[in-house]
This record gives structure tokens, C-alpha cells and sequence, in this order.
């Protein structure tokens, strides 16, 4: 196996000129650069790519932090990140942190420990003030953790109102709103505020089922709309999540109530199975790509000092389907 010494030989110049060449840093003339690179792939030269990172003072690796892996919207959000963070030259450490553990936290002391570069955090399992005085690169999605740590996060108020426009111009009167755990600070509950401000300000009636705290799990989402359709029987719409529209379809469909000729559902992600169901799950699409990449740009740029918007907020849009 070609060494970085063998390189340079062959190019005849120094090591330090290879180790610029290949890295990008300092100053190689072009034609100098591009007989370094030529000889190099010709050699099969596979650079130390811990050496390379001692070199640069980083670790090549960002952690990822989610509730659920499994969770359809969490799923594709970590296959984006990994895809840009690959582009961007690092790896991904990913972790969920469901039923009682203290993974969010062993990432924490692991980004202490120079484990890490960086964490990408859409989890909720610490108070906020974990991540406070860290003095490293921090960004978080969906989670407010504070001044100083950059939020990135769908326009989640327009989404709310989106919901409730499109439940009441198909003449809703008395619906279901599931939303997560309200004792989170994420710009995500703000959907749920929206949604019932405006459905009550037209004349709505809103009854607003608060869900348990980092529960995502397929059986529980079946459990909860069970047995709220089942104690209010006389709703003509629901908003919730993807998975929950999809069990209130399902439910639906078991007991004969027609949608949406006499139940109209709206979801929210708009994630790719919604796509696979007849009807179609109506929903309100997150860009799910675009927030992975805003995540990991702002990493690189905090990685490289520079200054980034502490909030980005994305557009969402609607996903017309045949449950409204």
C-alpha cells in the first residue's frame, strides 16, 4: 500500500506539500496540486484519515440524537443528515433515546470527551439546561434549548392553520386535535395552538388530547385513538400525526364510518406511507430534506467559526389527499 512519503517521491516534493495538496489547506500551486492528485490516484494512495483528523484537531464524527429511529419522520430526517454529513466529510453517530435510558446524556459527556465534533439534537429526554455551558457545537431541531444554541424548525404555526382551514371549509364542527406532550419546549406544539385558535375562532368545537411524553410507538398511537374515537363518537374530524391519522383511517374503515364523507382526517409530515393507503392521507408535508440539510450546514459552519441565524424556519405545505 502506497504511503504519503511514496506520493512524494514520485511527485518530487515534500511531504508537507503532499499533506496540503490532498487536504486543501495552505498554498499548492495548481499544476503542482493536480500532478500531486494525478500520482496519488494512480498510486492507490488512501490517506490516515485518523491522522488527517489529529491534523485538523476534529474527530470526523457528529452525533445525531432522536426519540425514535423506527418513527417514519425520524427515519428519513437521519438518512438525510447522514447523506450530507457524508458529503461534508464526517460520519454519523446516532442514537434514540426511547423507554428509560441515559443515551442523550452518554452523547453529552461523549461531545465533552472530544468523542465527537458536534451533536444534532431533535430529542427531549433532558431539561433544556443540559446542554448549557457546553462551549461546543450544538444545533437543535424542533427543541428550544436556549440562547446561544442555533434551532432549526418547520413553520409550524402555518401548519396549524393550514390543518384547520382545510377541516373547516369541508365543514367541521367537532373534532379531535392529538398533540404531544405540552411540558416540552418545542415550536412544534405550536401547531396544535394554532389549529384549535382558529377552528374556535370560526366556531369549531376542540377537544385537545394531550399524548404521553416520548411515546411514539406504533401500539400506543393504536391504543390512544381507540379509545378517544371511541368516547367521542360524534367527531367529524381529526388532526394528528401521520401514524395517527393512519389508525384513525384504519378505525374508521373497521366500523364503517366513511372518509370523509362523514369523518375527514388531516395528518402532519406527510410522510412517504401516507402515500401508500387508499384514500391518500391529506396532510401537512415538513421538507424533511431541507430541514437535515439546515441542520448539518449549520454544524459546518459552526465548526468552522463562523456566524450562524440562531432560528430557521422553514416553509411547510399541504399534501392534498382523499381524507378531507
Amino acid at each position: 500500500m502506497a504511503s504519503i512519503r511514496d506520493v512524494a517521491k514520485k511527485a518530487g516534493v515534500g511531504v508537507g506539500t503532499v499533506s496540503r495538496a490532498l487536504n486543501g489547506t495552505g498554498y499548492v500551486a495548481e499544476d503542482t496540486r493536480a500532478k500531486i492528485l494525478a500520482i496519488a490516484e494512480k498510486l492507490d494512495y488512501q490517506p490516515n484519515e485518523l491522522a488527517r483528523n489529529l491534523f485538523r484537531n476534529r474527530t470526523g464524527i457528529i452525533g445525531i440524537v432522536v426519540p425514535d429511529m423506527e418513527n417514519p419522520f425520524f427515519s428519513k430526517l437521519l438518512k438525510h443528515m447522514e447523506i450530507q454529513l457524508y458529503k461534508n466529510g464526517y460520519k454519523a453517530m446516532i442514537c434514540n433515546t426511547i423507554e428509560i435510558s441515559n443515551r442523550e446524556q452518554d452523547f453529552i459527556d461523549m461531545l465533552r470527551q472530544n468523542v465527537m465534533d458536534g451533536i444534532i439534537t431533535g430529542a427531549h429526554s433532558l431539561q433544556d439546561y443540559a446542554y448549557l455551558n457546553l462551549n461546543k457545537p450544538v444545533v437543535a431541531m424542533d427543541r428550544n434549548l436556549g440562547p446561544g444554541i442555533p434551532m432549526i424548525h418547520s413553520d409550524h404555526k402555518a401548519g396549524g392553520r393550514m390543518a384547520a382551514r382545510l377541516l373547516l371549509d369541508a365543514g367541521c364542527r367537532n373534532v379531535l386535535n392529538f398533540g404531544g406532550s405540552f411540558r416540552v419546549h418545542t415550536p412544534s406544539n405550536d401547531r396544535h395552538q394554532e389549529f384549535k385558535q382558529v377552528m374556535e375562532e370560526n366556531g369549531a368545537s376542540v377537544k385537545t388530547i394531550e399524548m404521553a411524553w416520548n411515546m411514539m410507538e406504533y401500539d400506543y398511537y393504536c391504543r390512544i385513538m381507540e379509545q378517544y374515537m371511541d368516547i367521542y363518537r360524534d367527531i367529524d374530524g381529526v388532526f394528528t400525526t401521520d401514524i395517527g391519522a393512519l389508525y384513525c383511517l384504519n378505525i374508521a374503515n373497521q366500523r364503517g364510518v366513511k372518509v370523509p364523507e362523514k369523518l375527514h382526517i388531516v395528518g402532519y409530515d406527510a410522510v412517504d406511507m401516507t402515500r401508500l393507503f387508499t384514500p391518500k392521507l391529506t396532510s401537512i408535508a415538513q421538507d424533511i430534506p431541507g430541514l437535515a440539510a439546515a441542520c448539518v450546514d449549520t454544524m459546518m459552519d459552526l465548526l468552522d467559526g463562523k456566524k450562524v441565524e440562531m432560528e430557521q424556519i422553514l416553509p411547510v405545505s399541504i399534501q392534498k389527499g382523499g381524507t378531507v
